[in-house]
């Protein structure tokens, strides 16, 4: 052996390289069996690996155009990292949108802006918006809620998400005054620092279920009682991005502490089953809201993506005939995103927001029903003029998830479903997770829900109105890409908005159910 390492000694450098090679050839033609391109072409068949695996990176930072990328683009993103961090978020030299395009929004200013006076809760703080509606007000639940923001964090759960991604998220949300919703993961000590909750449980009941996974109302009732900044419940018929299959949280990113929040063994997947086991069918399903809301007090909605619309049609009879229903329905867009779906569901099954949101609001509008409900919208709206072209269709709140996970740092790698995310944002990684700063990432998560409102409020007082919820479908054109131009929504999707009965802003803030504000901020 020592003859072997002084012989080694003795040869130039540059040898080492070349047994290196001739080591990884003879490997790559007599020994590999899973790799045809390796085998064929020895050695060089690596770079094609190497450059397939950073193929994506490449495409997103050289490659693509700015308006080029899916999900978000460049310059999507670039807008909210400005935004989150308070830089200049602003262009110049005129848009580099194809305004062209079909589907391409266009918001009609009125001649007059509305005039933002003295004594204006606006004037104070420019970025002050609550919901124009309250949740739980026409069924008189005991805890009625106006959400303090018409822009919340939607659902993303602990587990799929990292400790320090919820807490931060939850700590944004304290200082914005915007509400976090859970996800279907519990609620867990991050969830826990002050700010406004939506409980959210889906087929899995974690938080929620008993030693067989069943469904505990015990468990729920306890939980509110014990927690008050609960102030809704939102149950999870479906999301848009895998409408009908189940969640799956792997074994690896099971925790012991994400096992006993969600009273799930430890080492096993954790399954979400396609369908409840509480219920069956709209009746069921509304004599199972209606017993959440009068055991708990709070109002209780449901999230789900949209498809065939006959169980939406007998949903909106039933309401009309019994007089009982959701306080609040999350119309979620086929194009919403999660951490982990099949690639047919995510392309193929349920409808995109809009086709979705038009269809269920049309229901609702032909029975009279659209003001006893609160309309939350999600899918991609968490930038300014879709926000606007949702509230022009009905939408009474904006409920944002990558967007706000871009706001502490993701940077679309779409690895997820790996526990591998480079931002700490999407993984149970210690060490990844440690890139996280939480109050700097909460800073930023409430500087983007901030700069999103005001601008939601900006394009609102551009084209006339006080509020957002006062746009109308005539408000906003689209582009068909065809002889017939532009068409306003009314047009394009054959109803009209029902009128939301606003009065004031000043009377918005005065509501007794509004939800938390840090008041040191809102009114200093």
């Amino acid at each position: 052996m020592e003859a072997l390492i002084a012989f080694f000694s003795t040869l130039p450098w540059y040898v080492y390289p070349i047994v290196g090679i001739l080591i990884l050839a003879i490997k790559d033609i007599f020994f590999n069996r899973k790799h045809t391109i390796k085998h064929n072409f020895p050695v060089v068949g690596h770079i094609r690996y190497l450059l397939e695996k950073i193929g994506p990176e490449l495409r997103q930072y050289i490659v693509s155009n700015n308006r080029e990328e899916l999900p978000f683009n460049r310059s999507q993103r670039s807008w909210i990292y400005a935004s989150s961090k308070k830089q200049n978020n602003y262009q110049s030299f005129g848009t580099d949108q194809d305004q062209h395009s079909p589907g391409f929004i266009f918001i009609k200013p009125s001649l007059f802006s509305y005039a933002v006076k003295e004594g204006h809760p606006n004037k104070k703080e420019p970025d002050a918006v609550p919901c124009a509606k309250v949740m739980g007000e026409y069924n008189q639940r005991k805890r009625p809620y106006r959400p303090y923001s018409v822009v919340n964090i939607s659902g993303m759960s602990y587990g799929s998400l990292s400790a320090r991604a919820v807490d931060s998220l939850n700590k944004g949300a304290l200082k914005s005054g915007c509400y976090q919703n859970t996800g279907e993961g519990a609620l867990s000590l991050y969830h826990k620092n002050g700010a406004d909750i939506m409980f959210h449980f889906g087929t899995g009941y974690f938080g929620v279920r008993d030693e067989k996974g069943n469904f505990s109302m015990s468990k729920l009732k306890d939980l509110v009682q014990e927690n008050t900044f609960i102030r809704a419940i939102d149950l999870k018929l479906s999301q848009g991005a895998k409408p009908g299959k189940g969640g799956v949280l792997p074994a690896a990113k099971i925790t012991s502490e994400i096992s006993s929040i969600r009273g799930i063994p430890m080492g096993q997947d954790a399954l979400s089953p396609a369908y409840h086991s509480a219920f069956s069918n709209v009746p069921e399903l509304l004599d199972f809201m209606e017993k959440m809301a009068d055991e708990t007090g709070l109002p209780v909605g449901f999230k789900s993506a949209v498809g065939r619309l006959e169980m939406w049609e007998e949903l909106a009879d039933r309401m009309v005939k019994e007089n009982i229903g959701p306080d609040f329905i999350t119309i979620d867009g086929g194009e919403g995103g999660t951490g982990a779906a099949p690639p047919a569901f995510a392309d193929h099954v349920s409808l995109p927001f809009v086709y979705a949101f038009s269809s269920v609001y049309k229901i609702f509008a032909e029975r009279g029903l659209t003001n006893r409900v609160v309309f939350l919208g999600s899918g991609k709206l968490g930038f300014p003029a879709n926000s606007l072209m949702a509230f022009a269709m009905g939408v009474d709140v904006i409920n944002v998830a990558r967007e706000a996970m871009m706001s502490i740092g993701c940077i679309q790698a779409q690895v997820c479903h790996t526990n591998r995310c480079p931002a700490g944002v999407a993984t149970q990684n210690k060490w990844l997770q440690a890139g996280i700063d939480v109050p700097l990432k909460a800073d930023r998560v409430n500087n983007y829900i901030r700069n999103l409102r005001k601008e939601i409020l900006e394009i609102t007082h551009a084209c006339g109105y006080e509020h957002p919820s006062q746009m109308t479908m005539h408000d906003v054109d689209i582009s068909m890409g065809d002889n017939n131009l532009t068409i306003p929504l009314d047009e394009a999707y054959h109803y009209v908005k029902t009128p939301v009965p606003f009065t004031s802003m000043h009377d918005l803030m005065q509501c007794p159910h509004l939800g938390k504000v840090n008041k040191n901020i809102i009114f200093s």
